[in-house]
This record gives C-alpha cells, structure tokens and sequence, in this order.
C-alpha cells in the first residue's frame, strides 16, 4: 500500500505508517472534540421533558404545580453541578463520565418504571429525586468532556463552546429520530431510551476524553467551521424532517432511515480528525527524512513591554539553564512562588482574566451580576421550553404539533448555540465586541417570544418556539464563554458549574411559585365555572388564552431586568474586552517553543562535539 501526493512528497506507505497515523488520530486532541459531540448529542434529554411530561401527568394523576415541581428538580439536576466539577478537580474526566453515565441509567429507569406501572405509585419526592439523578448526569457529561474541550483550545473557547453546546441543543430532535426507528409512537420507550443510550455513549468513549497540552496550530479555528458546516447540515437534514413528518405520516422503517442518516452524519466529523491528524503526522515524518534546521513561522504578536520583558526573561533563563548544562555544576536553585488556594485572598481577586480561585470568583461583583442575569433570562426561557405541552395543549394546537414545538426548539437552540459561539469570537476577535454585550441582545430578543406566548397570536407558538429556542441555547455559550475570560481556566471546572445553578434557581420562582400557580388557580376556576369538583388523583386542565397570559407577562419583565442588569457588566468590563485576552495563553506557548527550539539546538550541538 502506498499514498503520495507528488514528488518529494511524504504520504503513507504500508501497514506501518497506516497505522501510526491511525494510532496518532485516535489520541490525538481532534479525536477528543469528535468523542465530545458523541456524548453531548446524547446530553439533552432534559430538554425533551415536554415529549414525555403528559404521560407522567396523566399516568400518575398530577396537577400541573406537581409537574412543575418536577420540571424544577429536573433542572436543578442538570444545572447544578457543582459536585461534578469538584470531581473534576481531583480526578481525570474519565471517572467523572463513568459516575454520570450510572446516574443517567439509574434515574431514567426508575421514572420508565413508576410510568409503565411496573412498580406500585411512587410518592412525588421520590419522583423528583429520581428526575433529579437522572438530570445530574447531564452536568457530569458536560464537565468531563466540555471542560476538557475547553482546556484542550485554550485560544479557540468560543468556537468550542459554541460547537459542543451546539449539539446539546440538537440532541432533542436527533433522539427523537433514533427513538422513533426503535420505538416508534411508544412515548414511554422514549424515557426508556433516553436512560440507556447516554450512559452506553459515556462508556464507550471513557477513556478518549482527557486532557491533552495545547499547541499552537495555524488556523485552528478553521477546522472547528469545518466541524460548525458538518453539524449544520445535520440541524438542515433534521429540520426538513421535522417539516416532512409534520405533514406526512412516517411508518418505523421510513424513521428508520431518517435515523441511519442520521447516524452518518454524526459520524461525519471523523473525516476531518484525520485530515488534521495526517497533517500533523505528515509534518512529524518529513522531519525525520529531512532533519535540517526547520523554522517555526508563527503569528506576530506585539505584547506590552512588560510581558515582553517577561517572556525574554524566561527565555533567556531557558537558554541560560542549558548553556551552564555541560560546563558548570548545577545550583539547586530554588523559586519563590505561592499558590494561591482557594480559600485565601478571597476579597482580594487578582486582574481579570487572571485565574480567580473558586471564593473569589463566587464573591466578585462580576459573578453575582452574571447570576443576576441568568435567573432572569435563563429561567424565563426554560420556563417557557418545559411548558411547551401543556401551552401548545391549552391553546389547542394539535398533538402533532407539539412535537413539531419540541424539535423546533432543539433546532434553534442548537443555532443559537453555535451562532453565539462563533460569531461573539469573530467579533472579539476581530472588531472587540465584548460577549456581555451580546448576552443583553439575546435577552432583548427572547422578550419577544415571551410576548408571542402571553397574547396568542395566531400560529404564534411556532414563531415563539424559533426565539425562545434560539435565545435559550444563544444564553449559554455566552455565559460559559464570559465565566472563563473574566475568571480564568484554573478552576474553569468547578466555576462552569457555578455559572449554571442560577438557571434552577430562576425556574423555581418563575415555573412553580408563579407560572404553575396561575395555571391550577385558573383551571380551578373554570372547573368551578362549569360546576365540576375535580377528584382527587386526576389531572387538572386548563384550556384558553388565560392560562398562561399573566405568566408571560411577568416572565417577559423578568427578562427585560436582566438585560438591564448585564449592562451594568457591559459597563464594567469594556475596558478588559478592548484589550488582549488571549494574549497570555499565545506567550506561554511561545516560551515553551522557544525553551524546546534551545533545547533542539543544545542537543546538536552537543552531538557535532562527541568524538567518533
């Protein structure tokens, strides 16, 4: 066997080379992205509680404030991960992937078991606990393998971020696919499903996500876009389905091949792991054939001339080290330095984008201004996102329709998700537009979805379902993005969970105290209209534009306070977002390829020296 692209060129030749590249591949920091969108297409089944939810109300005979509670435990589950990232801190991801991949199992299953009746009735705190097991997991994957994502492309966080919460996002309509080739109209398979298939992603993958040091690649970005189009034809092929089968009544095998191509294009992303590993692997071979002296070309950076003078400084202690090797005694030299822990200086941060520890983080305006903003905008839309059914049923759309609602917003929510990711990159980078900014926009936007809702406007609910989704996954590459810029990626880990339980704490206010509340007290009073006593253990329904009227109402000027709020950390963090924030991780680089372009030449040095 042999590959080659022309004279002079180094392609591969025989069993041997194929496999090295092939071993090169799968460990490499690309195949860790590929394993990623694995496992973060199969994390958002929280999202599709409004597929699954009448069946819990129906068969268990739930109000709608009982099915509330549940939707808050289930995002408290997923949001509140703060135990996750303290794993994180002290164990490799791996464990971190195994424990959620247990949780998701054992929590979805019980909930399969109380609803197919399998088991006697559960009480409702047993419900919600196991809702909220199952729900943790999400947070778990999203830490063992985003986190890592994020370590692993210091330089290109946005993009990564954008991309992986891209297809959280999608994973709502790509297990809708896959459930319905296997399970078919059987909506509590789905929950069934929705239990084993993570958990089985999570163990295969378990030991590709790790932490691998980051090198400087020209153009890196360029191929997380190749990775953005692959996934934007899935959302395109997702949403004509969503389209087709709206219209059109799909049997299980015409689902079934929606599903393989489905499939395929999840696996797509592999074809440019390789050309990117080949490229590296090329590069490796060509030096050995041809061992002279290869310059390193890079992108000119002008830091400041403290951080020059820092960088030469290193440098020239580097090749200072290495010229004394072989001539002079070594001195145990010792370097004073203090870690910092992250329980000290906690009212004394460092400069943003310094890394905080946790309590500084936690106790920094910054933070709790952040928190602000998510309680608001993050709960309103969630909110808005769990009640999905029972909104689409009250103003009596058709079934039908409501799964359409449901795949729709997974749609948008991924596209909000790639578009906050990669465009508020482009934009920092290129014109330093700060990501707060754009995080006030999105809640703007979102208001108008809440409005769509509140007042029933005709076929409004589809509009709705497009902003709401979009705002909603738009939120969260932003959010995470923000935290790691202003706090640094030290303890990035325990600080991403952090950022994510204003959105449960939100919820509560806004989807049971008022939103659920207004719900049964309007049901209430139509039953009492029509002279009906409603029984004990039957569901309470409420049907018409009231029933979620005042609600989005007062979700909608939640959500206009929060984009008030965030412009209060527009104000104070313009003067860091005009500045050079990635220029830190660029020098660290350049000092370690400068310590190993010295440490090339000493050793050739001293080979030229050694007599033969």
């Amino acid at each position: 066997m042999a590959i080659t692209k022309g004279p002079g060129s180094i392609g591969v030749h025989g069993w041997g080379d194929m496999k090295s590249l092939s071993v090169q591949a799968i460990t490499g920091r690309w195949f860790v992205v590929f394993a990623s969108f694995f496992i973060m297409a199969a994390a958002g089944a929280t999202y599709m509680f409004g597929l699954y939810s009448q069946d819990i109300k129906h068969t268990l005979g739930y109000d709608q404030s009982t099915l509330n509670l549940l939707s808050f435990f289930k995002d408290f589950g997923s949001n509140v991960g703060i135990l996750s990232g303290l794993i994180n801190e002290i164990t490799p991801p791996w464990v971190v992937l195994a424990i959620g991949a247990v949780m998701n199992f054992v929590g979805y299953f019980m909930i399969w078991l109380s609803v197919t009746e399998k088991v006697a009735k559960p009480q409702v705190w047993l419900m919600c606990l196991y809702i909220c097991i199952g729900a943790n997991s999400q947070s778990f994957a999203n830490t063992g393998s985003l986190v890592t994502c994020v370590k692993n492309f210091p330089e290109s966080r946005g993009a990564v971020l954008g991309i992986l919460k891209g297809y959280v996002g999608l994973s709502g309509a790509i297990i809708t696919q896959l459930y319905s080739a296997i399970y078919y109209n059987d909506s509590k398979g789905l929950i069934l499903f929705i239990g084993w298939l993570p958990a089985a992603i999570s163990f295969v993958f378990l030991r590709t996500i790790r932490y691998i040091k980051p090198v400087r690649q020209p153009k890196e970005v360029k191929v997380f876009y190749n990775f953005l189009y692959i996934s934007l034809g899935l959302a395109g092929f997702l949403l004509v389905m969503i389209i087709i089968q709206k219209e059109v009544h799909f049997s299980q095998s015409e689902f079934g091949v929606s599903a393989a191509i489905v499939v395929f294009l999840l696996f797509l992303p592999v074809a440019v792991v390789f050309i990117e590993e080949y490229k590296t692997w090329q590069s490796k071979k060509f030096a050995l054939v041809n061992p002279s002296p290869v310059k390193i070309v890079t992108e000119e950076v002008k830091p400041d001339d403290g951080a020059n003078q820092s960088f030469k400084s290193r440098s020239a202690t580097a090749t200072d080290a290495i010229g004394k090797s072989d001539s002079e005694p070594k001195v145990n030299e010792t370097v004073s330095t203090k870690d910092t822990r992250w329980w000290e200086n906690v009212f004394s941060p460092p400069d943003r984008g310094d890394d905080y520890t946790i309590l500084q983080a936690l106790f920094s305006i910054d933070m709790l201004i952040l928190f602000m903003t998510c309680i608001c905008g993050v709960g309103g839309t969630l909110t808005a996102i769990d009640n999905l059914g029972q909104i689409g049923a009250s103003l009596k759309y058709p079934k039908r329709s409501i799964s359409t609602f449901v795949s729709l917003v997974s749609i948008w929510n991924y596209l909000g998700r790639v578009f906050s990711g990669f465009v508020s990159e482009h934009f920092l980078t290129k014109y330093r537009f700060p990501r707060p900014l754009m995080l006030t926009f999105t809640l703007l936007l979102s208001c108008v979805g809440h409005l769509l809702i509140a007042f029933d406007v005709k076929d409004g609910l589809y509009v709705a379902s497009v902003i709401i989704g979009f705002c909603f996954g738009a939120q969260w590459p932003l959010l995470f993005a923000i935290i790691s810029e202003l706090f640094g990626l030290k303890y990035y880990a325990t600080l991403y969970n952090f950022g994510s339980v204003a959105s449960p704490l939100g919820l509560y206010v806004l989807n049971v105290k008022i939103t659920g509340h207004l719900y049964d007290k309007e049901a209430r009073e139509q039953l009492a209209a029509l002279g009906i006593q409603r029984k004990e253990g039957h569901e309470l329904s409420c049907v018409g534009v009231n029933c979620f009227k005042l609600s989005f109402i007062i979700i909608t000027t939640a959500t206009l306070f929060g984009a008030i709020v965030s412009l209060i950390l527009v104000a104070r963090t313009r003067k860091f977002y005009k500045g050079d924030i990635y220029k830190r991780f660029r020098e660290e680089v350049k000092v370690a390829e400068a310590e190993m372009a010295e440490t090339g030449e000493d050793a050739k040095v001293k080979q030229q020296l050694v007599p033969t």
